[in-house]
């Protein structure tokens, strides 16, 4: 069976067919460097209220989805490669599980993701964002959102899933991936399950995490703990049920909030306060 073509998103191509700057690019660009001259809906007073629409976008278009979660991958994967099966058949057992599937909308295992949502008659969002270069939706989204600014597509990842599945890929997928670690580890979000499929790429980032960052003491050695490696798409989806049905007390997993708070005497069932070095 011949594979769908991405569907176009011309407004989110907007950049690069006339040349121009994008908008989180306009957004970070240091002061000095700044047009002088500039138009004032081009100013950064002008684009509070832009991202202020992106948040309300995005909240009015997600509130109502049920539970959900996040899969993250490379968008270079190709339809032939064995993650790609991985992630759709992560997310049609997801979704057989009553899951939703959230997806940065784009192609190599988003587009798989996407995918098994759909093989499970589940809905298949896709976060799309503004980039320098061409791009498309795939064709596997039933809603699309699309963002100009990472930090409010960021917030939708997490704000909207239950769990973070995340596949080997690139920058942008271990961006997710810390975020992730450092919202659970400095006590934004709870019994947040993250699931990294694929031990062989994983094993050398986190032996490096235990090897240095816990051995010179810039992390605490149950934060290695805050995820869950597997190569199994039935593992990945048990580890995220069951922590959902009940608070991830009863898989096995650390919450090492708790433990801290056991450790120190402090109110029972009430997480001790992150340390302030958590998030340096």
């Amino acid at each position: 069976m011949a594979e769908k073509e991405p569907q176009d998103n011309p407004t989110m191509n907007v950049a690069q067919r006339t040349r121009t700057a994008t908008e989180d690019e306009r957004l970070l660009q240091s002061p000095a460097e700044a047009p002088q001259a500039e138009d004032f809906t081009r100013s950064d007073p002008w684009r509070v209220f832009r991202i202020m629409g992106e948040f309300v976008e995005g909240f009015d278009s997600l509130a109502r989805i049920g539970p959900a979660v996040t899969i993250f991958g490379s968008a270079r994967t190709p339809a032939d490669h064995p993650q790609y099966a991985q992630a759709r058949e992560t997310a049609r057992l997801l979704g057989q599980a009553g899951f939703g599937i959230i997806t940065g909308g784009g192609p190599g295992v988003m587009e798989a993701a996407n995918r098994g949502a759909r093989d499970a008659g589940v809905l298949s969002i896709g976060c799309n964002i503004e980039l320098p270069f061409e791009q498309g939706i795939n064709p596997y989204v039933d809603v699309a959102i699309n963002f100009r600014y990472f930090f409010v597509r960021k917030t939708m990842f997490v704000k909207y899933a239950e769990a973070f599945v995340i596949f080997p890929g690139g920058f942008g997928t271990l961006d997710e991936l810390f975020e992730a670690m450092t919202l659970i580890q400095t006590g934004k979000v709870r019994d947040f399950p993250v699931v990294l499929v694929g031990s062989d790429y994983w094993r050398g980032l986190l032996d490096w995490i235990r090897d240095r960052l816990v051995v010179e003491g810039k992390v605490s050695p149950e934060d290695v703990d805050l995820v869950t490696v597997t190569d199994s798409p039935e593992e990945a989806v048990r580890v995220i049920v069951e922590c959902y049905e009940h608070n991830c007390t009863t898989t096995g997993r650390i919450d090492y909030r708790r433990k801290r708070t056991a450790e120190e005497g402090t109110t029972e069932g009430t997480p001790a306060s992150p340390e302030k070095g958590d998030a340096q």
